[in-house]
């Protein structure tokens, strides 16, 4: 018996390329149409206590640096002083809504927001057209 040691084996995986693609293409078929549900049961809620609807603080600033809270009238100017001690009669933990004209400076809104996180909210949103 004779081995040539300068021949080189090679692989044919033809075979294993052609079964891999028909996995494929049946794991393709079938994923989709798999709906995988999982059956918890959910704790129960003491039905005694329920939540109470906060409603929220709306916030809007005019071109002309008007603010309107909720439907009371503040200066730009003494917004900071004022805000403080009008905060004392809201829920602090309601939500803030800032409404600003696009024409305003980036400065005088968040001269704005900084007042409402120092009146002690933590919920604050500005609102957007989109």
């Amino acid at each position: 018996m004779h081995y040539d040691w300068e021949e080189k084996p090679e692989l044919n995986i033809t075979p294993l390329v052609d079964v891999m693609l028909v996995l494929l293409a049946i794991m393709m078929v079938v994923a989709p149409n798999i709906i995988y549900e999982e059956n918890i049961k959910l704790p129960q809620s003491s039905k005694t206590s329920q939540l109470s609807k906060i409603p929220p603080v709306h916030i809007v600033i005019d071109k002309n640096k008007k603010l309107k809270v909720n439907k009371d009238i503040f200066q730009f100017n003494a917004f900071m002083d004022n805000f403080s001690l009008y905060s004392k009669k809201l829920d602090l933990k309601a939500t803030v809504l800032i409404s600003a004209d696009k024409s305003l400076d980036y400065g005088v809104v968040m001269s704005v927001l900084a007042a409402v996180k120092q009146a002690g909210f933590s919920e604050v949103s500005l609102a957007t057209n989109g």
